[in-house]
């Protein structure tokens, strides 16, 4: 697979400018923020300032998360979360340029930019849980979910228009919005499209905890040590929604940084929990102890609870990143429940590709089945095998901006014997579907035949009969002679159709086929036709313990041929050959009459021993004896497995005087 450009493998070259960029203008506005502040001589701890921290942290963090996103993708979710971060790092900025103004009296104020300390923040940060949740969805927004995003946009504007004095309004309002927001994206977590509810669960969890973290902002706090928890709750309960976002919107692989996103993530998960697990702890041992005996328990509850918290969130975080592609237990029972549901084999090989989709996070899955040609070898196709022989080939697609790593590759072959095996059991199915079909219409063939016989011989004649026997007994006390002429000529005529009938119930299937073997009912059918003018020279091999399914399909085969030798060939003979291969059995019936005119439609009886011949996994080929001639003849060869239906019979190619038949 070609790559797209100069920037890391899976990136445009215009996608990747973009996400450089807001990493560099975020981490810019982020780290001078930080520096003016800490080189200013001004107490983090003063007033408000330390929020120039939250917001330099904001920018740098949220300024990655964009740069990921964009440099894949340019998604709407991204531009917000960029947003949030310049927004953010052009707050902190202000925040940073005011206090080292404030002791360097000597440099320009910078009015604007130390007035945007109060609200450049907003727009971005806000916009995080009111408006981002609503567009991390896979299809197109509802009449529901535009309302949504409309109130969000109209709470930041509330919010930005609200007067300095009393913000607590628009601030209520913001916090109700945003907690609405959460609430729906809980609800498309348990209700939603399924395809759309991986980490939606996350992601409500860190829109209700940044909307709750706006809540202490309602009230008025003289204590200081209120007044400095704010700032360093708001931090802490914003930790959770950067990995929210990467896990709800990337959702698969980074390329090169799929071990560091995953490690990052549990890492800041980690973080927040061991906070409040700590929280939790120093609470609950101030209750019981006093002094340093309660820091003591405190830190002996957090050492005991890292090893646990962590094993959990890896695994948690692991499945949330990269699918069920780790775990091939996983993996296989999503690809196998998608197979219930399966109605024929189509809709079984249709939900292999949406099982693997679903499982390893790929764009698009393509079984191709059966095998057209041979594999392309590209990164993105594998061949499917089940006992010994490919059954398919299944062509993988990343999604847009992405390509194949080697975790995604090592998952796919993984999961390919359980395709071969899916593949077998839908080939399965059809081959049984085709058998059922086959089946019905060589019973229907067979059903035509009959009625044929009976609608154009049997019937016609039992009219005969009855007429016969009424002009009988017409003349009966007249010409009691006439009479008894008539009755002997029906008697006669009485026993042909008896031989008829009988002739009928042997071509279908003669007792000898069941009784005395094959041999013995093609010795049958030759001296039928030979009472009637026709010879046909039998030659066949021993066929005892032959299949009686193959048996009665060969004798039907060699029955028909015959008999249309018979009527159509003008010929005065014909051959009749039955080799048993290795594998296979070869029933050949060859005349040298006029052949097989081109355009000619095949009958009733031409198309049932096709038919027989594919029921049981055979073919039937009918070509000129000697093409070109006069007289060009006919031959007609089937081959039939041994085994009926195996599925690795193929038919030998057999070299005769005349050509080679495959």
């Amino acid at each position: 697979m070609a790559e797209p450009g100069p920037g890391p493998a899976g990136t445009s070259r215009t996608n990747w400018t973009i996400g450089a960029t807001v990493a560099v203008v975020t981490w810019f506005l982020g780290v001078s923020a930080l520096l003016l502040q800490l080189t200013s001589g001004v107490p983090l701890l003063l007033g408000d300032l330390l929020f120039v921290v939250v917001d330099a942290t904001v920018a740098l963090v949220y300024g990655t998360v964009a740069a990921v996103v964009l440099a894949r993708r340019p998604h709407v979710v991204g531009w917000l979360t960029a947003l949030a971060g310049i927004g953010a790092g052009v707050a902190a900025l202000g925040g940073g340029w005011r206090s080292y103004a404030s002791t360097h009296p000597a440099l320009p104020p910078l009015t604007p930019l130390a007035d945007a300390y109060g609200w450049a923040w907003i727009p971005g940060t806000v916009g995080l849980f009111v408006l981002v949740p609503w567009f991390v969805r896979s299809g197109r927004l509802g009449a529901g979910d535009w309302c949504g995003v409309v109130a969000g946009a109209a709470s930041i504007a509330f919010f930005l228009l609200a007067p300095t004095d009393d913000p607590r309004p628009a601030i209520g309002a913001i916090v109700a919005v945003g907690l609405v927001t959460a609430t729906a994206t809980a609800w498309r977590w348990r209700r939603g499209p399924v395809a759309d509810r991986r980490g939606l669960g996350l992601l409500a969890l860190g829109t209700a905890l940044m909307a709750l973290s706006f809540v202490p902002l309602l009230g008025t706090w003289a204590d200081p040590d209120v007044v400095l928890a704010l700032p360093l709750t708001h931090l802490a309960c914003q930790a959770l929604f950067p990995a929210a976002i990467l896990v709800c919107v990337l959702r698969n692989r980074l390329w090169g940084l799929d071990l560091v996103l995953s490690r990052a993530t549990v890492a800041a998960m980690l973080a927040v929990g061991l906070a409040l697990v700590y929280g939790v702890v120093v609470v609950v041992a101030a209750t019981v102890v006093d002094g340093p005996a309660a820091q003591i328990l405190a830190a002996v509850g957090v050492a005991v609870a890292v090893q646990p918290l962590h094993a959990w969130l890896r695994r948690r975080v692991h499945v949330l990143v990269y699918g069920d592609g780790g775990d091939p237990g996983r993996a296989a029972l999503s690809v196998g429940r998608h197979l219930s549901t399966a109605a024929t084999a189509d809709d079984l090989v249709a939900g292999l590709a949406v099982g693997v989709r679903e499982a390893l996070r790929l764009e698009s899955v393509t079984v191709e089945w059966p095998v057209a040609g041979p594999g392309a070898g590209t990164d993105g196709v594998r061949d499917v095998e089940h006992g010994g022989r490919v059954l398919g080939r299944v062509h993988v697609v990343p999604r847009a901006g992405e390509r194949l790593d080697a975790r995604t590759r090592d998952a796919l072959d993984q999961l390919l014997p359980v395709l071969g095996a899916g593949l077998a059991l839908a080939q399965g199915a059809r081959e049984l579907e085709a058998a059922r079909d086959a089946t019905t219409r060589a019973r229907l063939a067979e059903r035509r035949v009959i009625r044929r016989e009976l609608h154009d011989g049997v019937g016609p004649w039992l009219t005969g009969l009855r007429l016969g026997l009424q002009g009988a007994r017409n003349v009966l006390d007249t010409d009691p002679a006439a009479a008894a002429a008539i009755l002997d000529a029906l008697g006669a005529e009485a026993e042909q159709r008896v031989e008829d009938v009988r002739a009928l119930s042997r071509s279908l299937l003669p007792p000898s086929l069941d009784e005395l073997g094959l041999e013995a009912a093609l010795g049958e059918l030759a001296g039928r036709q030979a009472v009637a003018g026709f010879v046909v020279d039998v030659r066949c091999d021993p066929s005892a313990g032959l299949d009686p399914r193959v048996a009665a399909a060969a004798y039907a085969i060699a029955s028909e041929s015959v008999v249309n030798a018979a009527r159509h060939s003008g010929a005065a003979e014909c051959r009749l050959d039955v080799e048993v291969l290795d594998d296979a059995l070869v029933v050949t019936c060859e005349d040298a009459g006029v052949g097989v005119a081109p355009g000619t439609r095949s009958g009733v009886g031409s198309r049932s021993v096709r038919e027989r011949a594919e029921e049981l996994g055979g073919r039937v080929e009918v070509t000129p004896l000697r093409p070109g001639a006069a007289r060009p003849g006919t031959r007609v060869r089937a081959a039939l497995p041994l085994v009926p239906g195996g599925a690795a019979f193929r038919p030998r190619s057999v070299t005769t005087p005349d050509e080679v038949v495959a």
